[in-house]
């Protein structure tokens, strides 16, 4: 097996389960715990697995409400509303995109009172020239990370 190739197993492995031990995982990839805990290590200081986080289900929580904002932006305004955006609590993405709009934030809410609260705060920014929200009817695939190709 070859050093990339144990690196996607192992990828896939905490894929499937991201509360795995290293001794389980040796297991399942028919490798020493020491062999596992270096690859994961190099993964890690890398930059390539960047945490171990649980998946919420904000709308079992109450957050039922997701919006899809694309926002044009001054040009040098960028920066700065990208931040902005960043830290409110509810935007769970935040993207700089090329085509008709500058900025695509996704944010999760309760209620659309609190997304239009949010969205009227957001347009007081000057440097906001046009926006344009949707909301999400039916979350097909949300959340999905997809396997790495390994040969056995």
């Amino acid at each position: 097996m070859t050093y990339e190739n144990l690196d996607a197993k192992l990828i896939n492995a905490l894929l499937g389960n991201g509360r795995a031990s290293l001794r389980s995982l040796g297991e399942e990839l028919d490798v020493s715990v020491t062999t596992v805990s270096n690859h994961l290590r190099d993964l890690e200081s890398e930059g390539v697995v960047r945490g171990y986080t649980p998946i919420v289900d904000y709308g079992a929580l109450g957050y039922d409400v997701t919006a899809i904002i694309q926002l044009k932006v001054e040009g040098s305004a960028l920066p700065e509303i990208t931040d902005r955006l960043r830290e409110q609590k509810q935007m769970i993405s935040v993207y700089e995109v090329t085509g008709d709009y500058d900025i695509i934030a996704i944010g999760k809410f309760t209620d659309t009172d609190g997304m239009n609260d949010q969205i009227k705060e957001l347009l007081t920014d000057v440097d906001i020239r046009e926006s344009n929200t949707s909301v999400v009817l039916n979350a097909v695939a949300e959340n999905q990370q997809f396997e790495l190709d390994a040969t056995e």
